[in-house]
């Protein structure tokens, strides 16, 4: 697998209607972003997507990821409380266990929500990544991890967005995509910060990390989140 397309929901998303086919070798959408084009390839939800905004049409080529799918392999990366319990992230990994993928292209996942303007390519819709959730204190740091993370597996990953986003991955064009360089990181701090992942013991099999939340100090994934980006050299953002 070469290049990976991530939609998310972002307002911007539908600039990726037009783009090419043939500049990606899969397209992942998620949750309603199937909505986006037809020929994606997978679409990735979490259980409790209403299935009234599921697709009713789905190709021989198509296939619904769900969560006994996605779990095991963020499990593998560590798991969502230090991966950040929202479905962009989800995906991210999902796409670099299961793909394997050169490139990981994301599009619509931002994740950067104006007050007075539409949040969604479809209008206006909960603004899932902001819930008061221990898990994604940062933003910025999670998406540092996903990008250490996949460098160390030799996967780049950009961000196609050119609007405001608290992703923290390098910016390029559809056309150029597929000329990504997984970014350099501070191999030791990445180290250290896995170090203190295991320490820490934070990690849930099932997935479901809110039923134990309680158990996790926030503190203590504060100054996770500040080893991440430190590892990947970026630097956070006010949001």
């Amino acid at each position: 697998m070469s290049v990976v397309l991530i939609l998310g929901s972002g307002p911007n998303v539908v600039q990726a209607r037009t783009w090419p086919r043939g500049l990606f070798d899969r397209i992942v959408a998620i949750n309603n972003a199937w909505a986006v084009r037809p020929d994606w390839d997978d679409l990735i939800h979490p259980d409790d997507f209403p299935q009234m905004r599921q697709p009713t049409d789905i190709g021989p080529q198509q296939r619904i990821i769900r969560s006994a799918d996605y779990v095991p392999l963020q499990n593998d990366f560590g798991g969502f409380v230090y991966a950040g319990g929202t479905m962009a992230f989800t995906a991210g990994y999902w796409a670099l266990a299961a793909l394997k993928p050169r490139v990981i292209a994301m599009m619509g996942c931002d994740m950067v929500y104006p007050a007075s303007t539409q949040t969604h390519f479809y209008g206006t819709g909960t603004a899932d990544p902001l819930r008061a959730d221990v898990t994604l204190r940062s933003l910025e740091a999670k998406s540092a991890r996903l990008m250490v993370m996949a460098a160390g597996q030799g996967c780049a990953m950009v961000n196609l967005s050119q609007d405001a986003s608290r992703l923290v991955l390098p910016r390029t064009s559809p056309d150029a995509a597929s000329d990504a360089r997984p970014q350099p990181y501070d191999v030791a701090a990445a180290d250290v910060a896995l170090a203190e992942e295991q320490r820490l013991g934070y990690f849930v099999p099932s997935g479901k990390y809110w039923k134990q939340e309680d158990q996790f100090d926030p503190a203590a994934i504060d100054a996770l989140d500040q080893l991440w980006l430190t590892a990947a050299r970026a630097r956070q953002t006010t949001p």
